[in-house]
Protein backbone atom coordinates (compact mmCIF):
# COMPACT_ATOMS: atom_id res chain seq x y z
CA UNK A 1 0.00 0.00 0.00
CA UNK A 2 1.77 3.28 -0.92
CA UNK A 3 2.49 5.36 2.16
CA UNK A 4 -0.27 8.03 0.85
CA UNK A 5 -3.25 6.36 0.17
CA UNK A 6 -3.18 4.39 3.87
CA UNK A 7 -5.09 6.79 5.15
CA UNK A 8 -8.25 6.58 2.94
CA UNK A 9 -10.11 4.14 5.52
CA UNK A 10 -13.68 5.25 4.58
CA UNK A 11 -14.84 6.86 1.14
CA UNK A 12 -15.11 10.72 1.34
CA UNK A 13 -18.34 10.42 -0.67
CA UNK A 14 -20.23 8.53 1.40
CA UNK A 15 -18.20 6.94 4.30
CA UNK A 16 -18.33 3.36 3.39
CA UNK A 17 -15.60 1.40 4.50
CA UNK A 18 -12.80 1.09 1.49
CA UNK A 19 -11.29 -1.64 0.28
CA UNK A 20 -8.30 -2.28 -2.07
CA UNK A 21 -9.11 -3.50 -5.88
CA UNK A 22 -6.94 -3.69 -9.13
CA UNK A 23 -8.38 -0.28 -10.86
CA UNK A 24 -6.36 1.22 -14.20
CA UNK A 25 -3.17 -1.08 -13.67
CA UNK A 26 -2.74 -0.66 -9.95
CA UNK A 27 -4.26 -1.83 -6.72
CA UNK A 28 -6.08 1.32 -5.76
CA UNK A 29 -8.60 2.22 -2.41
CA UNK A 30 -12.15 1.91 -3.85
CA UNK A 31 -15.58 2.60 -2.80
CA UNK A 32 -17.98 -0.93 -2.53
CA UNK A 33 -20.74 1.63 -2.42
CA UNK A 34 -21.06 4.70 -4.85
CA UNK A 35 -17.30 3.10 -7.10
CA UNK A 36 -15.08 6.21 -5.98
CA UNK A 37 -11.86 5.48 -6.80
CA UNK A 38 -8.81 7.46 -5.13
CA UNK A 39 -5.45 8.52 -7.22
CA UNK A 40 -2.79 9.56 -5.37
CA UNK A 41 -1.56 13.19 -7.46
CA UNK A 42 2.05 13.30 -6.53
CA UNK A 43 3.30 16.32 -4.20
CA UNK A 44 5.31 18.74 -6.11
CA UNK A 45 7.38 21.78 -5.16
CA UNK A 46 9.01 24.58 -6.31
CA UNK A 47 12.66 25.85 -5.77
CA UNK A 48 14.73 28.75 -7.07
CA UNK A 49 18.20 28.88 -7.96
CA UNK A 50 19.60 32.15 -7.44
CA UNK A 51 23.01 33.26 -8.90
CA UNK A 52 25.16 36.47 -7.37
CA UNK A 53 28.47 37.40 -8.37
CA UNK A 54 29.32 33.73 -8.82
CA UNK A 55 27.44 32.82 -5.25
CA UNK A 56 24.35 30.75 -4.95
CA UNK A 57 21.43 31.71 -2.07
CA UNK A 58 20.93 28.49 0.12
CA UNK A 59 19.07 28.54 3.57
CA UNK A 60 19.26 26.53 6.09
CA UNK A 61 15.94 24.46 7.53
CA UNK A 62 14.58 24.50 10.74
CA UNK A 63 12.31 21.63 10.20
CA UNK A 64 13.31 17.87 10.05
CA UNK A 65 13.76 16.22 8.36
CA UNK A 66 17.21 17.52 7.98
CA UNK A 67 17.26 19.93 10.06
CA UNK A 68 20.04 22.30 10.29
CA UNK A 69 20.89 21.34 6.64
CA UNK A 70 21.08 23.51 3.82
CA UNK A 71 18.96 23.84 0.80
CA UNK A 72 17.93 26.31 -1.91
CA UNK A 73 14.72 28.27 -1.31
CA UNK A 74 11.70 26.14 -2.01
CA UNK A 75 8.30 24.30 -0.84
CA UNK A 76 5.22 22.70 -1.91
CA UNK A 77 3.33 24.49 -4.89
CA UNK A 78 -0.39 24.61 -3.42
CA UNK A 79 -3.18 23.79 -5.59
CA UNK A 80 -3.92 25.63 -8.85
CA UNK A 81 -1.12 27.99 -8.30
CA UNK A 82 2.01 28.55 -10.52
CA UNK A 83 4.69 26.78 -9.67
CA UNK A 84 6.98 29.62 -10.81
CA UNK A 85 4.58 32.32 -8.75
CA UNK A 86 5.62 29.92 -5.69
CA UNK A 87 8.96 29.07 -6.23
CA UNK A 88 8.78 33.58 -6.65
CA UNK A 89 6.64 33.22 -2.68
CA UNK A 90 8.52 30.41 -1.19
CA UNK A 91 12.03 32.15 -1.88
CA UNK A 92 10.28 35.78 -0.54
CA UNK A 93 9.13 34.10 2.44
CA UNK A 94 12.57 32.36 3.23
CA UNK A 95 14.23 35.08 2.72
CA UNK A 96 12.75 38.02 2.78
CA UNK A 97 14.42 38.95 -1.14
CA UNK A 98 11.57 39.15 -3.98
CA UNK A 99 13.05 37.23 -7.40
CA UNK A 100 12.45 37.63 -10.90
CA UNK A 101 12.20 33.79 -12.41
CA UNK A 102 13.93 33.50 -15.29
CA UNK A 103 13.41 30.39 -16.54
CA UNK A 104 13.19 26.61 -15.65
CA UNK A 105 16.54 24.99 -14.39
CA UNK A 106 15.71 21.46 -14.26
CA UNK A 107 12.89 19.47 -12.70
CA UNK A 108 13.89 16.68 -10.56
CA UNK A 109 11.45 13.71 -10.16
CA UNK A 110 11.87 11.23 -7.16
CA UNK A 111 10.92 11.35 -3.35
CA UNK A 112 13.54 11.58 -0.77
CA UNK A 113 11.27 11.21 2.69
CA UNK A 114 7.86 10.26 3.34
CA UNK A 115 6.27 13.82 3.04
CA UNK A 116 8.63 14.77 0.83
CA UNK A 117 7.52 16.26 -2.86
CA UNK A 118 7.93 13.38 -6.16
CA UNK A 119 8.83 16.33 -8.69
CA UNK A 120 10.63 19.30 -7.98
CA UNK A 121 11.01 22.10 -10.55
CA UNK A 122 13.70 24.70 -10.29
CA UNK A 123 13.89 27.63 -11.75
CA UNK A 124 16.50 30.16 -12.52
CA UNK A 125 15.81 33.40 -10.85
CA UNK A 126 17.65 36.70 -10.04
CA UNK A 127 16.96 38.87 -7.15
CA UNK A 128 14.90 42.31 -7.55
CA UNK A 129 14.38 43.60 -4.41
CA UNK A 130 14.03 42.93 -0.63
CA UNK A 131 16.69 42.75 1.97
CA UNK A 132 17.81 39.36 3.31
CA UNK A 133 16.46 37.51 6.31
CA UNK A 134 15.65 34.48 7.13
CA UNK A 135 12.26 33.64 8.35
CA UNK A 136 9.43 30.94 7.57
CA UNK A 137 10.92 27.62 7.56
CA UNK A 138 14.80 28.88 7.20
CA UNK A 139 16.58 30.02 10.38
CA UNK A 140 19.34 31.24 8.32
CA UNK A 141 19.82 32.24 4.54
CA UNK A 142 23.30 33.09 3.02
CA UNK A 143 25.01 33.65 0.12
CA UNK A 144 28.19 30.67 -1.00
CA UNK A 145 30.89 30.45 -3.17
CA UNK A 146 30.82 27.85 -5.50
CA UNK A 147 32.56 24.77 -3.84
CA UNK A 148 32.39 26.15 -0.71
CA UNK A 149 29.00 24.98 0.16
CA UNK A 150 27.83 23.81 3.55
CA UNK A 151 25.92 20.61 4.48
CA UNK A 152 23.52 20.35 2.11
CA UNK A 153 19.89 18.58 3.13
CA UNK A 154 18.40 16.88 -0.47
CA UNK A 155 19.71 14.55 -3.23
CA UNK A 156 18.33 17.19 -5.43
CA UNK A 157 19.75 20.01 -3.78
CA UNK A 158 23.06 18.53 -4.97
CA UNK A 159 22.41 17.24 -8.17
CA UNK A 160 21.02 20.79 -9.11
CA UNK A 161 24.48 22.24 -7.74
CA UNK A 162 26.35 20.07 -9.90
CA UNK A 163 24.31 20.50 -12.99
CA UNK A 164 23.46 17.30 -13.18
CA UNK A 165 19.48 17.58 -13.86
Amino acid sequence: MALRDSHFKFCPRCAASMERAEKFGALRPVCPQCGWIYFSDPKVAAAVLVEEDERVLLVRRVNEPFRGLWTLPAGFVNGGEDPAAAAARECLEETGLTVEILGVAGVIAGQEHPRGADFIIVYRACVVGGQLAAADDADDAAWFARGKFPPLAFQATRRILAGRV
